[in-house]
């Protein structure tokens, strides 16, 4: 079957754009030819630094034919619905239609429509200028005399041509006839700029990928990523070294060449004193190239890898030496900057912080860090952290941004700091602390172990929520340009990978009553922490978050029931994403009070176990079944069944089911609910499984809907009391099942 090739070959994409241009492109294509009826078997793009190509493998000569039946309004129907009919059928006598008679209604008009199937190379020849022309790249320019034009062509980097032929692989392929902004497409393509001169004609894909190859153009990204993977450690293992794996490094410089060739520099060894992420940070961002260490050892040699998109004469000797002199300039500034910051304290730099805005409603990093410090100090002996190094690190937390190295590499944060720390003889806990604190910044990162960098972690990211919560700056849709769910997520993590207990409604109140305190004109200062706004204790939560003398519905409480639904949502996605089941978060989130994270997981855990057994299913199906009886007797009845069982009546109805099922709901609901007390959760489903036999029983047996009025409402209080019972662990009318 008769195959696409497309080429679009353009000046230098940048590398960070390739992987989803190509992607795109054959998304775009491949979707607009199955929407015209075109199937294919297979489809796979490619991207260079200067082009962007697509191969779609067996499609059809030309679409299928289309009959279709179009049936029309009745035969005598009125002059004008019969002209419409024809119309819209393409007919031009009613003697091309037909009458089918319908036994129901009549006799009506038929319209049997049959159109050809279109030739594919008239199809890509109408839909490929059109991507091509509303390509969705990040960002695009327009070039040349063009450009001027209302509509021109925005492309990456200037388009230069396009090859575009169709054809099966026993025939020579025809060039789809169409042409973009004066670019027509054809069978000419260029290879390597510098190692391939002249224009290269190609016809069909496999000729394509050769012909690349012999001008010096490896097509194919992931090819290109294990040539420079495999290069470069044949090339350290023959020195006696190993590299530095770093994938978004060789997926960026995969980008940045066409053929490349690996090569190996050095530096003078006294920069290796220089910190080895200082080191790596310098020759990854400034020269792109790969670091190496001493064999077997986590010591960086003074050597470096680079990758060359040349086959030089000399065999690369003055490709590398500019390369050297650059490193050597680079890694002089970072042994400058290391030199430097080593001789201020820490604690010296805070100062500057008061002049770095956070944000503008937040105030500066110098004040955001107070409020850290006095919430890690509070958090401190929940965690298992020493109170005053939980302060002393989040006071340090900080500030390494202002230091002269993490100012040239941002993305050393947090570990200068440490290593800073360190030298000045801060405490192993408080210096790790100080990179710890942003961790974990993804679901992959890991969570801090250090006590004390799991308070100022928790502080850093709590201080952060509320913040913008209370400044009414919430994630929306897909938007979430403060990291706030990466926020939530770390604290959801951190609280239970370590198993730490937490009342977040707590804690959220108190900070929430901060913010407002140091808002209002009677309260303290901007930035400005009080130990009485720590000693707050007119929080407590059962449900709803209340303030001393502050209704429930006040905009702070608002917003603390807001942030903790928030939460929730997360942990939501957390647990769904460990292989709890939804409805089972859904049905303990049901009940009030839920803001210890980690009890809500060992909950849902329990929960989980007990209804994968007979006990649970069946029980699960009674409550069901009591829920909905209950639903629909309260609705009919225009009241609720929520008053204690009368036991006496029970007595007196002569059915031993009913008893059994009180007596056995007693005991359960005592049981159930001291287990839930001691946080015995596998205790409470255990309580709760003994009821299985009576609630078969009693649905088995027992006319709930009796004729007596008083015996018909004690049984529906009796199943009020079974639904309370198990919601002493969870509202089973949200599980599913």
């Amino acid at each position: 079957m008769p195959d696409l090739l497309l080429e679009l070959l353009s000046e230098e994409i940048p590398a960070r754009m390739q992987r989803r241009a190509a992607e795109d492109l054959k998304k775009l294509v491949t979707d607009a030819l199955v929407e015209r009826g075109f199937l294919y078997e297979g489809a796979k793009a490619f991207a260079t630094p200067r082009r962007l190509a697509l191969h779609v493998a067996g499609l059809p000569a030309r679409g299928e034919a289309v009959r279709e039946e179009r049936r029309g309004p009745k035969v005598g129907a009125p002059d004008a619905a019969v002209q419409g009919f024809m119309r819209g059928a393409g007919l031009t006598s009613l003697d091309q239609a037909t009458t089918v008679t319908d036994p129901k209604k009549g006799e009506f008009y038929l319209a049997v429509i049959e159109r050809a199937g279109r030739e594919t190379l008239d199809v890509l020849a109408e839909i490929l200028p059109q991507i091509i022309k509303n390509f969705p790249w990040p960002k695009s320019m327009r070039w040349g005399a063009a450009s001027a034009q209302p509509g021109a062509l925005r492309w990456v980097r200037p388009l230069q041509s396009i090859v575009a032929t169709f054809g099966p692989e026993t025939e020579t392929p025809e060039v789809v006839p169409f042409e973009v902004d004066g670019i027509k497409a054809g069978t000419l393509t260029r290879g390597h700029r510098f190692l391939a001169a002249g224009e290269i004609e190609v016809r069909r894909f496999d000729d394509y990928v050769q012909a690349l190859e012999r001008a010096k153009v490896v097509l194919d990204a992931d090819r290109r990523k294990d040539i420079i993977l495999h290069d470069a450690k044949d090339l350290a293992f023959a020195r006696g070294l190993d590299l530095v794996e770093d994938e978004g490094l060789l997926e960026e410089v995969a980008g940045l060449v066409e053929w490349p060739v690996v090569l190996m520099g050095s530096f003078d060894e006294a920069f290796l004193e220089i910190p080895a992420e200082a080191i790596r940070a310098t020759i990854r961002a400034n020269q792109k190239c790969f670091v190496l260490r001493k064999s077997g050892s986590e010591t960086l040699a003074p050597a470096f890898l680079l990758v060359s998109n040349l086959v030089a004469t000399d065999g690369g000797l003055a490709i590398t030496a500019g390369n050297e002199r650059v490193v050597r300039a680079r890694l002089s500034d970072a042994k400058f900057f290391w030199e430097t910051d080593k001789a201020i304290q820490l604690e010296s730099r805070l100062s500057k912080l008061d002049t770095i805005v956070f944000h503008e409603k937040l105030g500066t990093q110098g004040e955001r860090v107070k409020r850290i410090a006095a919430l890690a100090k509070e958090l401190a002996p929940l965690v298992g952290a020493d109170p005053a190094q939980a302060e002393r690190a989040a006071n340090l937390a900080k500030a390494d941004l202002v230091t002269e190295m993490v100012g040239e590499f941002p993305e050393l944060q947090g570990l200068m700091g440490r290593k800073y720390a360190a030298l000045q003889g801060e405490p192993e806990s408080v210096a790790a602390a100080i990179e710890e604190h942003y961790k974990p910044v993804g679901p992959s990162d890991r969570v801090p172990t250090d006590p004390v960098s799991i308070a100022v972690a928790l502080a850093d990211k709590l201080d952060t929520l509320v913040g913008f919560w209370a400044i009414d700056e919430k994630p929306t849709g897909s938007k979430d340009p403060y990291a706030l769910r990466r926020a939530a997520l770390g604290v959801i993590r951190s609280l239970i990978e370590r198993s730490f207990r937490l009342s977040l409604a707590e804690i959220v109140a108190r900070q929430f009553a901060i913010a407002e305190r140091r808002g209002a004109p009677q309260g303290a200062a901007a930035g400005e922490v009080r130990e009485q706004d720590l000693g707050a204790s007119g929080f407590h939560f059962s449900g709803v978050v209340e303030t001393e003398g502050q209704a429930a519905h006040s905009p702070s409480a608002q917003r603390v029931a807001d942030l903790l639904a928030f939460f929730a949502d997360r942990l939501k996605v957390y647990l769904r994403d460990q292989g709890a089941r939804h409805d089972l978060i859904d049905a303990v989130f049901a009940l009030p009070g839920q803001d210890d994270l980690l009890m809500v997981v060992r909950r849902v855990e329990a929960l989980g176990q007990f209804l994968g057994t007979d006990d649970g299913k069946n029980l699960l199906a009674g409550v069901k079944r009591a829920s909905n009886i209950l639903r629909i007797e309260e609705k009919k009845d225009g009241r609720a069944y929520d008053a204690e069982p009368d036991t006496a009546l029970i007595g007196s109805s002569g059915q031993p089911e009913e008893q059994a099922l009180a007596e056995a709901l007693r005991a359960a609901r005592a049981d159930a609910s001291a287990a839930v007390a001691a946080e015995d959760f596998s205790g409470a489903m255990r309580a709760l499984s003994r009821l299985r036999a009576p609630v078969d029983a009693f649905f088995d047996k027992v006319t709930v809907n009796a004729d007596d009025p008083a015996v018909r409402a004690n049984r529906l209080a009796l199943l009020n009391a079974l639904r309370a019972a198990t919601r002493e662990v969870a509202d089973f009318s949200r599980i599913e099942g």
